[in-house]
């Protein structure tokens, strides 16, 4: 069972292309972080991860704690936590800030932003996704501030990166329905990008990813994340993953931290937390779709996890969205 299909069934993304990038060297651009970038294209997105696929030429790109990666063609370089970073190449210092150009640039779709002194050229897809932050909270706690993948290795990378190029350079987002298949596209990028990850992730990795891929605690996750209202035990789970109640508690715990119940609990809240802010279901019913036998039973566990109760946190989600929305206009 693929634990990441079904986090991210729950997890909802919405992505974009939001500009091309033909820069000739010297270059350098100054990105600014990804709250800056919501405010322009997903004002009501609480969390947003940014990526940069280099289709041709070279570059850097450098976050301000000093990471630095050299990208090359087919390079897809992820921020999941959304820093600021600098991209470049050639011999520029001083950079051009892109959040004096990000007005125009999402205006225009996927036209071409140009920029640069007549060398080499580099050209990039950049992209975004907005997730719910909680939600997503399982997988991006395990990301580093920045990683990249090559997803020219392989046939289905190289259709991949086709399919983006070719989207880039012919689709029209304002066409009927080229919204539409660039989010999708984009949302492939992003999935694949997080199984590439995963994939070369090193046998002594911890976390949640590195927990994904072994085979009986990623069968446990999915099993969870498919059926989280289940009244699931130690046992039960132990059952379905085929080893026993204390093998999998300890390998639960060396890749997560916790126990397997600990960890359904948290994801169960997490849960009712969504579905308070984005359904107007009644506490009870939310309570039962979480998995708590009463709406007391859950009222005291949301409280201990959130610090408020469930109906005062769906006014304070509702009122901080409106004021958010109201601010972008």
């Amino acid at each position: 069972m693929d634990v990441l299909s079904e986090v991210l069934r729950v997890v909802k993304l919405q992505g974009a292309f939001f500009y091309n990038g033909e820069f000739s060297s010297p270059w350098c651009v100054n990105a600014t972080s990804a709250r800056a970038l919501a405010r322009q294209f997903a004002p009501a997105a609480e969390h947003v991860i940014i990526f940069h696929l280099l289709t041709e030429g070279h570059a850097f790109i450098r976050l301000e704690s000093g990471e630095r990666e050299t990208l090359n063609p087919g390079d897809l370089v992820m921020i999941p936590h959304g820093d600021p970073h600098v991209m470049g190449n050639g011999g520029l210092t001083k950079g051009v800030n892109d959040s004096e150009q990000l007005a125009e640039i999402i205006h225009q779709g996927l036209k071409l932003w140009r920029l640069g002194g007549g060398g080499e050229v580099t050209k990039f897809v950049c992209g975004y996704m907005a997730c719910d932050p909680e939600l997503s909270k399982v997988f991006l706690s395990g990301l580093p501030t920045l990683f990249k993948v090559t997803i020219r290795n392989d046939t289905a990378g190289r259709w991949l990166e086709n399919s983006i190029r070719f989207s880039a350079n012919q689709g029209d987002p304002l066409s009927a329905g080229g919204e539409a298949v660039l989010a999708k596209l984009s949302e492939v990028v992003f999935i694949e990008t997080l199984r590439a990850y995963i994939a070369q992730l090193p046998a002594e990795q911890t976390g949640w990813l590195a927990g994904a891929r072994d085979s009986e605690v990623g069968k446990t996750l999915a099993l969870m994340h498919r059926r989280p209202g289940h009244p699931w035990t130690l046992e039960a789970l132990a059952k379905e993953a085929g080893i026993s109640r204390s093998v999998l508690a300890e390998r639960f715990r060396h890749y997560l931290g916790e126990p397997p119940m600990a960890y359904l609990t948290r994801w169960r809240l997490q849960l009712g937390a969504q579905m308070l802010t984005s359904t107007s279901y009644p506490v009870a019913q939310i309570a039962g779709e979480a998995g708590y036998e009463s709406e007391a039973a859950f009222n005291r566990a949301f409280k201990r996890e959130f610090e408020v109760p469930p109906a005062r946190f769906r006014t304070q989600a509702r009122a901080a969205h409106a004021k958010a929305a109201s601010s972008s206009r």
